[in-house]
């Protein structure tokens, strides 16, 4: 395999106790259903968090906040990337790379269980451009595979690198849902960052981000009057929140997409109630709450879905956030 770094357990940086004190970003990036916000959280330690009070130091989203004694790794968000096919997806795109430059370290997210496919590939491209900043491979989803199908996706990864000209800082397989490696991967991710002190206090992490707890508050407006019948068979996810185009400056409205997920088929009806009635009321109480939350007009987009037994399929629930 020949200069491939590929981190086990064993072989754990070495802890010096005169190391000086690290702070910077970190962004993972990866197709929408590699681990991003699984990983976040397992990193973070609790249900991910955004700050209160912003330093001026970032105009991203901070997703949450990695705290140790001798370092303090902020994991910023980005939008997906992706082929644009509009004006909007061009910019979201610029937004992309404007970040991935500025961050300490990008990780980039790979399922161990899905081989690699023309979405990773393009997203590969893409960093391959950003020369400075270091790029870590997080092979995400380990106990899902056996360690034959893990080590030949590690070697397509490698291979991956040397075909568009660079070399990964680190290839690093974990598990957040079985929580294996995950300080290791901190552990790495940490070198990487610029000496210096913490950037946030300490405790300074408020509750849920809001696309989390949009989520629940449309949750909540849907089960009003039918929890009953569906007391626990509703999952919701925000999809994209993104700000609407040509707007004046002072007159924004932000698009938000959510799918409302149940079990089966039959609850459709129980959800969207006779002529799509019910449905529209869950919009209009929930957007209204949305735009209390949020300060600022909101356009909301409800699907419902079915998504089979979702609540005894593990893939399924790591779509839907659990």
């Amino acid at each position: 395999m020949g200069a491939m770094s590929v981190r086990t357990p064993s072989s754990k940086p070495s802890d010096s106790s005169e190391a000086p004190h690290r702070a910077g970003f970190a962004c993972f990036v990866g197709r929408p259903n590699a681990g991003k916000s699984t990983l976040t959280n397992a990193l973070v330690g609790q249900k991910v968090a955004i700050t209160a009070n912003q330093p001026q130091t970032t105009r991203h989203t901070v997703r949450g906040i990695v705290h140790r004694p001798d370092a303090q790794l902020i994991l910023v968000d980005t939008p997906g990337l992706h082929k644009p096919r509009t004006l909007l997806g061009q910019r979201l795109n610029d937004i992309v790379r404007t970040t991935w430059a500025e961050v300490d370290v990008i990780g980039f997210c790979l399922p161990a269980n899905e081989k690699l496919g023309p979405g990773d590939r393009f997203i590969a491209k893409e960093l391959a451009s950003i020369k400075k900043t270091p790029k870590i491979v997080i092979v995400t989803k380990t106990d899902l595979v056996d360690s034959k199908t893990l080590a030949e996706q590690l070697i397509a990864i490698d291979q991956l690198g040397k075909e568009l000209g660079f070399e990964w800082a680190e290839i690093v397989p974990v598990s957040a849902v079985a929580d294996q490696q995950v300080d290791l991967l901190a552990d790495l991710l940490i070198p990487l960052l610029p000496e210096g002190p913490a950037l946030y206090p300490e405790g300074d992490l408020t509750d849920e981000p809001e696309q989390v707890m949009i989520a629940e508050l449309i949750r909540e407006a849907a089960l009003e009057g039918v929890r009953d019948e569906l007391p626990h068979s509703i999952a919701v996810v925000v999809e994209e929140m993104l700000p609407r185009e040509d707007r004046p400056a002072d007159k924004p409205l932000l698009d938000i997409h959510a799918f409302v997920y149940i079990e089966r088929p039959s609850q459709k009806g129980i959800i969207i109630g006779p002529k799509g009635a019910r449905l529209k009321q869950v919009g209009i109480k929930s957007r209204k709450q949305i735009e209390a939350l949020l300060g600022t007009p909101v356009f909301l987009d409800l699907h419902v879905k079915v998504a089979k037994d979702w609540q005894r399929d593990p893939r399924q629930l790591r779509k839907l956030g659990f």
